[in-house]
């Protein structure tokens, strides 16, 4: 599982769709926020409860906002942030070999669709406001990032040494 995590000062999460007989499409917005991190994370092949136990685990309590003497040193709790999560399966691209990524290592559609909601079960049970993103959806996220401050997040790192 990767994670790519984002300081940011505000944030939205929106959504087309065609509107019934319409023939029009809608923007929905699926969620704003203002201070906080905001993660696009995408599902590896073989990715297990464990993997997504340990990375929410280590975005929740990331140190990345600043204290009253300007270290990093405060979590989203501490600053009561809101979390985003927006699911980002070009994260697992491939682009060892050519010029057009392979996907042969993100999780199978079918199975990353029926993980999804224990993703987000996993992220609400931080305790933290959460929005997300929708699964398998075109979305415009739009972004302020502070700092920028921007991190990986990789759940093959806990079973690496050092």
């Amino acid at each position: 599982m990767k994670a790519v995590v984002q300081r940011v000062k505000r944030a939205s999460i929106t959504t087309g769709h065609e509107s019934p007989g319409s023939g029009t499409r809608e923007s929905v917005n699926l969620g704003s926020m203002g201070i906080g991190l905001f993660v696009l994370l995408g599902l590896m092949d073989g990715d297990t409860d464990e993997d997504l136990d340990w990375v929410a685990g280590k975005i929740g309590r990331l140190r990345v906002f600043d204290d009253d003497d300007g270290k990093m040193n405060l979590s989203l709790a501490d600053v009561g942030g809101t979390l985003a999560v927006v699911s980002q399966f070009t994260l697992c691209g491939d682009v060892r070999r050519g010029n057009r990524p392979s996907w042969s290592r993100a999780m199978p559609v079918s199975e990353a669709r029926d993980f999804w909601p224990r993703v987000r079960r996993r992220f609400e049970g931080l305790g933290i406001d959460c929005i997300f993103g929708r699964f398998q959806a075109m979305m415009d996220c739009e972004i302020v990032n502070d700092g920028p401050v921007t991190l990986i997040v990789d759940s093959a790192d806990r079973r690496r040494n050092g």
